[in-house]
């Protein structure tokens, strides 16, 4: 779909810019599609062996019994204080869960939940991250010419900074780890200075 959309606008190469389970997208655009990525701009998410984390184990479970949205995600959607508990998406993947706010989880969830199709697209997409394809592609990363550069929060429960020191050793051309301390999985939203000025350095604009 990327290398569709790509060729759809006239864009020979990009600069990848990627978070999350996008991180398992970016490293096989990397490697299946070389000449397309002009640099790897990488926050938390899921590397090698760590994808899916263990800890979404219950969620994955979910996925696989087609309930993930009326059991996680429709709570979330009609109470958002539930949204930014330590079990909805805001208090796990937000540094300061009060970023989630009431529109941001009618922007993410609302189209999730509004009606079976779509509901069953959201466990379809889940459940296609399985089996794992990172591993394989090790060798491949190993090759990859692209100047790529981490930054990765340091208080994200699913992804370990040690997966972005993997990535910094697997990557010949990488430009280094920058640590953000106490930061979760969705800081690159509630920190958009940071990445912009990171992206700005990978590109050679600092």
């Amino acid at each position: 779909m990327l290398v569709a959309l790509l060729d759809i606008l006239g864009v020979t190469d990009a600069d990848v810019v990627a978070s999350d389970s996008g991180l398992t997208i970016a490293q096989l655009l990397a490697v299946r599609h070389p000449a397309r990525v002009r640099s790897l701009l990488l926050t938390n998410g899921d590397v090698d062996t760590n994808s899916p984390p263990p800890a979404l184990g219950p969620f994955m479970a979910q996925l696989r019994a087609g309930v993930a949205v009326d059991q996680w995600l429709l709570p979330q959607f009609k109470d958002t204080a539930v949204a930014r508990s330590p079990q909805g998406l805001g208090g796990g993947a937000y540094t300061n869960p009060s970023n989630f706010t009431d529109e941001c989880v009618q922007y993410y969830f609302a189209p999730l939940v509004s009606t079976p199709v779509r509901k069953a697209q959201f466990h379809r997409y889940g459940l296609a991250f399985l089996p794992n394809p990172l591993p394989a592609i090790a060798p491949k990363l190993r090759e990859c010419r692209a100047p790529a550069r981490m930054v990765w929060g340091t208080g994200d429960q699913l992804f370990d900074v040690k997966w972005a020191e993997w990535l910094n050793t697997t990557l010949p051309h990488s430009r280094g780890v920058r640590r953000v301390e106490g930061a979760k999985l969705f800081f690159a939203e509630e920190m958009p200075d940071l990445i912009a000025h990171e992206a700005r350095e990978l590109w050679g604009h600092g």
